[in-house]
Formats: C-alpha cells, sequence, structure tokens
C-alpha cells in the first residue's frame, strides 16, 4: 500500500475517533458546569482548554462555558476542536479517494456539509449526540464494509490510539475541579459504558470498580487496555514479528510499554494518582503515533495535534 493511502487512512481513524472523544468530554463537562452552582467556571474552563490541548489564555480573561464550546466544538482552525477533525477526517478521505468506500466519502461529505457554525445553549446536547452519531455511522461504514486487509488495519490502528488517549482524557477530566469532578456514573454513560458496566459488576459505580472497567477490561472497547491491545495487534497484522530477538518496532515497544504498567499495577495504585497515570498515556500514544508516521508515512508531513504530549 502507498505510504500516502496508509497515511489517509490511519488520520481518517484518528479524526473520526477524536471528534468523538471531543463530543463525549465536552457534553460531560459542559453540563456539569450548568448542573453544579459551586464549581468556578473560569478555573474549570482553564482546565479544560489545557487538558485538550487547546491554547489558554494568558491574561486575566474571563472563560465561560461559550468560550469553551466555541474553542473546542466549532472552530475550524484548532486542531483540537470537532469541527476541525470533521473537516480533516473528509480531507484525508479526498486524499485517499480510490480506496475509500463511497458510502464513507458520502458520509464525511455530508457530516461536514451539516457541521454548524452556531449553536445555541440549548441545543448542546443535540449536537453533541448529533456528533457522535455520525461518527458512530462512519466506523460501522468501515466496520461492515471493508475486508481485514492492511486498509482497514492502519484505520483501526489510528482509531485504537485515539481511543486510548480520549479515554485517558475523559479520566484525568474525573480531577479537572477537586470534589466536583463528574460522578463515575456519569464518566461511564459518557463513554456508553454504564449498562455494560452494570452487566459486569451487577452494582453502582464505585471509584474502583469504574476506573478498573474503564482502564483495564479486556472486553470493553473503550477501555485504554482494550485499545491499546487491539493498537498493538494491528502493528503485529500489519508487519508479521519474524526476529527472535524480542519486538523491535518502536510504536509497538512503547504501546507495551504503556500496557504492562497499566496491567500489572494495582487499580487504588492507579486511582491514587490518576491523573499522572493518564498522563503517560497520552505521552505514550502520541509518541507511538510519532513512531508509526516515521517507519510507515516517511515522505510525508504528518498531522499534528497541539494537545499530543510529548
Amino acid at each position: 500500500m502507498l505510504s500516502r493511502i496508509a497515511e489517509s487512512l490511519f488520520w481518517i481513524g484518528r479524526y473520526i475517533e477524536r471528534s468523538d472523544g471531543t463530543a463525549r468530554i465536552l457534553d460531560v463537562h459542559l453540563q456539569l458546569l450548568l448542573e453544579d452552582p459551586w464549581i468556578e467556571e473560569n478555573l474549570a474552563c482553564r482546565s479544560l482548554l489545557h487538558l485538550m490541548g487547546s491554547d489558554v489564555p494568558d491574561d486575566d480573561t474571563e472563560l465561560t462555558r461559550d468560550d469553551v464550546l466555541a474553542a473546542l466544538a466549532l472552530d475550524r482552525t484548532n486542531p483540537a476542536s470537532i469541527a476541525y477533525s470533521i473537516g480533516a477526517a473528509r480531507e484525508n478521505a479526498r486524499r485517499a479517494r480510490e480506496i475509500v468506500s463511497t458510502d464513507l466519502w458520502e458520509c464525511l461529505n455530508t457530516t461536514r456539509a451539516k457541521m454548524p457554525r452556531r449553536i445555541s445553549n440549548e441545543k448542546t446536547h443535540d449536537f453533541f449526540a448529533w456528533a457522535r452519531e455520525r461518527a458512530a455511522l462512519a466506523v460501522g461504514i468501515v466496520e461492515s464494509g471493508t475486508s481485514r486487509d492492511e486498509a482497514w488495519h492502519f484505520f483501526t490502528l489510528g482509531r485504537s490510539i485515539e481511543q486510548a488517549d480520549m479515554t485517558a482524557r475523559l479520566l484525568a477530566t474525573r480531577s479537572l475541579t477537586e470534589g466536583s469532578g463528574p460522578s463515575w456514573t456519569t464518566i461511564l454513560r459518557s463513554c456508553g459504558a454504564y449498562e455494560t458496566y452494570l452487566r459486569t459488576y451487577r452494582g453502582a459505580p464505585s471509584a474502583k470498580n469504574a476506573a478498573e472497567f474503564l482502564l483495564l477490561d479486556r472486553l470493553f472497547p473503550r477501555s485504554i487496555l482494550f485499545s491499546v491491545s487491539r493498537a498493538e495487534q494491528c502493528l503485529r497484522d500489519i508487519a508479521p514479528h519474524t526476529d527472535r530477538i524480542g519486538v523491535t518496532d518502536q510504536a509497538q515497544r512503547l504501546l507495551g510499554q504503556i500496557r504492562s504498567q497499566l496491567e500489572y499495577r494495582p487499580i487504588m495504585d492507579l486511582l491514587h494518582d490518576l491523573p499522572q497515570h493518564m498522563d503517560s498515556v497520552q505521552v505514550a500514544t502520541s509518541a507511538a503515533s510519532e513512531a508509526i508516521r516515521e517507519r510507515y508515512f516517511p515522505t510525508n508531513a504528518a498531522p499534528t495535534w497541539t494537545g499530543e504530549a510529548s
């Protein structure tokens, strides 16, 4: 496969997942700002912008939820925003038009065309639901109509790396506003994980069980362990390992290290310093993405997101 095509598929997967993950994080946090009068709105908004890798004003400007919505949902020039991700996914599909299916192209084209430029306060939840539904439609088209060849592996590799990063960011919002952060029930619902969690643990969410589920569950697709393991498998399928001296691929090594750190560390240790461990996940996914670029897309300038830890 041409590196240009592989790169476009990788970034289509990442951008689709980024639009979905950003919509989930904003839906949770902006709703929390409305419902909890004890949250310091300016501090919470600055923390959220920083968490998502968006520029935070250095002056004393008081930030509001409308500023966050404009920056992370509607700003077509901000790489961390939903609008940018939708546009970038469509642009990468155009670059790989000879291999992207007509259904996926029309889905992404329609999504970008219908992306609003303004959202009223009472319509924010509807907008985030629309963004999630469009991402789910795009993923469903690929999953149901694409052979499990290199094209699918690169698309899924991009999705998996972005999914691990986004789940880490969502878990980090638990500590954004100290004691007033979103509840574990809210975080589970935002991941579409609440009912699955109840079937697994058969009880109300506790900090230990909910964190364990989103971090370490081997069967839930949005858990960090599942996403990282799937990314590793995609890399193995793209370039089957034939050496007898261990893992030589840098991206596999980075993903394997972060998987091992999560998998073999007691859950209470992870909970004790959750933001730091989630930062480690973001650093690992960013470094793995760069290693993949250097190996498979060496001739092209990779799209970058300022929100990726380095």
